[in-house]
C-alpha cells in the first residue's frame, strides 16, 4: 500500500544544494522532507567528486615526494623506494566519505528534516511517487525545490563499463593501472590524470581542443603543460577519441592520422550534463533554458513554488554555487528577501600547479584599453621559495578598471594556490580598489603576499620585483 505525506517543502537531490536547502529550512522553522536519490548524502561532491578526488590527489603528491627521496633525495631528505597500495588508499578515502556522510546526516537530524532514501517520479509539479525499499511513498509539498545535480558524459563509442570509466570508478580502482588515456583535457581528466601519473601510470591525454583546459587563457594553462610534459604524459591535442578495442583506444589525430593507443584504463571526462531525465520534470511545466532549468536571480522556476539550485541550473557547476543557492531559496520560502547575484564565483582546479580564477580574466577584456593588468611571480616570494613552489611558473594577476582602480579580476596558477581563491572572491564581492588591496598589512611569509604585490605593481609601485 502506497503511504501519503504532506510537507511544506519537498527538495529534491541530496547534494550540496538540496542538504543545505534542508538545513537551512529547518532553522527557519520550515517542515522539509528530503530525497536522495542515490548518490548519498552530499551527492556528486561529497560521494563520487571533490572530496575523494581531492583525497585522492594528496595521497598522491604524498607518494610523488616519497619517490623524489629515494631517486637521489630531495632537500636532504633520503628515503627507501615507496610502494602504492591503492586499495588501502581508496578504503581511507571511503573512510572520509562515510565520516562526512554521518556528518551530513547527523545536520539534517538536528534541523528535524525528514531524509528518505529512493527516486522520486513526479506526477505534477508538486507530487511525486517515491520507489523506496519498504515501498511507495507519495509525496505532496506546497514548495519544491529541484536539486537534481549532474551527471557525467558518456560518449556513444565509448559507454561507461569494464575498462571504460568514468570519474566516478576511477576513484575507487584497487590498483594503479599501467597504461591510463584520458579522454578530455578539462579540470576533470587533467586532475585525476596528473595524480595517477605521480601513482606511476603511464598517462595519455587526449582533448579535441588545440590546448588544455581551453576555458582559461594559455598563461594560466601553461605552467600545467609544462609539468605534464616533463613529468612524461602524452599530449595528443586536436584529436578525436574512438572506439577502445582489445587493449587498444582508436584516436584521430589533428593531422588526420589514425593511432592506436595502448591502454589498461581509458578514463573518459568530456564534461557533465544535468540530471534532467528518468524523474518527471516534463510532468511539472517548468521552462527550459537548454539542457538547463531556467530560473531567476531568485533561483524561482516559471511554475509557482517550484525552485531549482545547483547544476541543474546551468553553468558554473560548482558545489559552492549549488550551497549557496539552496540557502537562498529556504530563505525565500520563509519570507526573506535574497536573490542570488554574486560578483564572482571563483573556480579552482586541483591540477599540478593548482588554478584559480575569479572575475574576469584577459580573455573576456581582450580589446579593451581602460583595464590595468599586473602580474606578480611566485619566483619572488619568499613563502614560495620555502616550500618549492617557486620554479613552476605560477603568479597571481589582478585586473583593474584603470579610472577608478576597481578589481575586476583575480587569477592565479601555482602549488597551493587554491586557499587563495576565497580572498580573491572577498576582495570583488566587497567592490575593492586596487588601494583596498594594498592596505592591508599582509602576513609575512605567505602565499597571499603574491595579491599584495600583484595589486601594487599594477599602481605602479611593487616592493619585490
Amino acid at each position: 500500500m502506497t503511504q501519503t505525506l504532506k510537507t511544506k517543502v519537498l527538495i529534491i537531490g541530496a547534494g550540496t544544494g538540496g542538504y543545505v536547502a534542508g538545513i537551512r529550512c529547518g532553522q527557519l522553522g520550515l517542515e522539509a522532507v528530503l530525497v536522495d536519490g542515490g548518490d548519498g548524502l552530499g551527492g556528486t561532491c561529497l560521494n563520487v567528486g571533490c572530496i575523494p578526488s581531492k583525497a585522492i590527489i594528496h595521497a598522491a603528491s604524498k607518494f610523488e615526494t616519497v619517490a623524489k627521496a629515494a631517486n637521489g633525495g630531495t632537500l636532504g631528505i633520503t628515503a627507501a623506494k615507496p610502494a602504492i597500495d591503492l586499495a588501502q588508499t581508496t578504503a581511507w578515502k571511503d573512510g572520509i566519505v562515510k565520516k562526512l556522510n554521518a556528518g551530513v546526516a547527523g545536520l539534517l537530524k538536528r534541523s528535524k528534516v525528514k531524509v528518505i532514501n529512493g527516486w522520486a517520479e513526479f506526477t505534477d509539479a508538486k507530487t511525486c511517487t517515491v520507489r523506496t525499499a519498504d515501498g511507495d511513498i507519495t509525496i505532496s509539498a506546497e514548495h519544491v525545490i529541484l536539486a537534481t545535480g549532474s551527471e557525467p558524459v558518456e560518449l556513444p563509442f565509448l559507454k561507461f563499463g569494464g575498462d571504460v570509466l568514468s570519474s566516478t570508478e576511477a576513484l575507487s580502482l584497487s590498483e594503479v593501472p599501467n597504461k591510463l588515456v584520458v579522454v578530455g583535457g578539462g579540470y576533470i581528466g587533467l586532475e585525476l590524470g596528473i595524480a595517477f601519473r605521480k601513482l606511476g601510470a603511464e598517462v595519455t591525454i587526449v582533448e579535441m581542443a588545440d590546448r588544455l583546459l581551453p576555458l582559461y587563457d594559455k598563461a594560466l594553462t601553461d605552467p600545467v603543460r609544462k609539468w605534464l610534459e616533463t613529468h612524461g604524459v602524452e599530449l595528443h591535442m586536436g584529436a578525436k577519441a574512438g572506439s577502445f578495442e582489445k587493449g587498444q583506444l582508436n584516436v584521430t589525430t589533428g593531422d588526420g592520422k589514425a593511432i592506436k593507443l595502448k591502454a589498461d584504463k581509458v578514463l573518459v571526462t568530456v564534461g557533465r550534463r544535468p540530471r534532467t531525465k528518468g524523474w518527471g520534470l516534463e510532468t511539472m511545466g517548468v521552462a527550459m533554458e537548454g539542457p538547463f532549468v531556467k530560473i531567476d536571480d531568485r533561483c524561482a522556476t516559471s511554475m509557482k513554488n517550484v525552485w531549482a539550485v545547483g547544476d541543474l541550473t546551468g553553468e558554473p557547476m560548482l558545489a559552492h554555487k549549488g550551497s549557496t543557492q539552496g540557502e537562498i531559496v529556504a530563505e525565500r520560502i520563509a519570507g526573506h528577501d535574497k536573490v542570488f547575484n554574486p560578483v564572482t564565483i571563483a573556480a579552482v582546479c586541483f591540477t599540478e600547479p593548482e588554478i584559480v580564477s575569479a572575475g574576469l580574466g584577459p580573455l573576456d577584456v581582450e580589446g579593451r584599453d581602460d583595464v590595468i593588468t599586473a602580474v606578480f611571480p611566485m619566483s619572488a616570494l619568499g613563502r614560495a621559495l620555502a616550500i618549492e613552489a617557486a620554479d613552476d611558473g605560477g603568479f597571481v594577476r589582478v585586473l583593474a578598471s584603470k579610472s577608478d582602480h576597481r578589481l575586476l579580476g583575480v587569477q592565479a596558477v601555482g602549488q597551493h594556490v587554491a586557499e587563495l581563491s576565497n580572498s580573491f572572491a572577498q576582495m570583488l564581492e566587497m567592490g575593492a580598489v586596487l588601494e583596498d588591496v594594498a592596505g592591508i598589512i599582509h602576513v609575512h611569509p605567505t602565499l597571499g603576499e603574491a595579491f599584495h604585490e600583484a595589486s601594487l605593481r599594477a599602481l605602479g609601485h611593487a616592493i619585490h620585483i
